[in-house]
């Protein structure tokens, strides 16, 4: 065996080493991750429909708002009366309809938690560079301006 053999068999095993790291990554985001995320959510109270590969729980909510708008709604204020989890793909995501989490979500000083990108795409177009994607300094003066736009003292009482 020569030195053309052993390359040979270093190469190979390389790509085969490089295929099973990305199977790896692709098991963990796509099965470990998503399942772990909602064992972790479950022992916290917070439930939804159970993670469905690659099309996350789409279905099976739109399952539930076919069967939800089949039924006449209750007279009551409570129309969601609780936090859940669901699955755009691999992506978690938490439904939070509790005001207390909804205010201090939205207060958010400490950046924990923090805006999805809309660099690129249709949102950036629909939604522009206004105070719902931008983010810092920026942020902070747009909504200085937004704010002080909806102060009764500075709105004028046309007579």
């Amino acid at each position: 065996m020569g030195a053309i053999g052993i390359l040979v068999i270093c190469v190979s095993s390389s790509v085969c080493l490089y295929f099973l790291l990305a199977l790896i990554r692709v098991l963990l985001k796509l099965c470990w991750t998503p399942i772990r995320m909602q064992f972790l959510m479950g022992s916290q109270g917070i439930k939804g429909p159970s993670y469905r590969s690659f099309h996350g729980s789409t279905k099976e909510i739109l399952n539930m708002k076919k069967e939800a708008m089949s039924r006449p709604m209750d007279l009551s204020h409570d129309i969601v009366s609780r936090n859940f989890l669901q699955w755009n793909g691999p992506e978690a995501q938490m439904v939070v309809t509790e005001p207390e989490l909804i205010k201090e979500i939205l207060n958010n000083r400490d950046n924990a938690f923090p805006k999805p990108k809309t660099t690129e795409g249709f949102i950036k177009k629909l939604l522009g560079d206004g105070l719902v994607t931008s983010e810092g300094e920026k942020w902070a003066k747009m909504r200085k301006l937004a704010n002080s736009a909806f102060h009764a003292e500075s709105l004028k009482v046309s007579s």
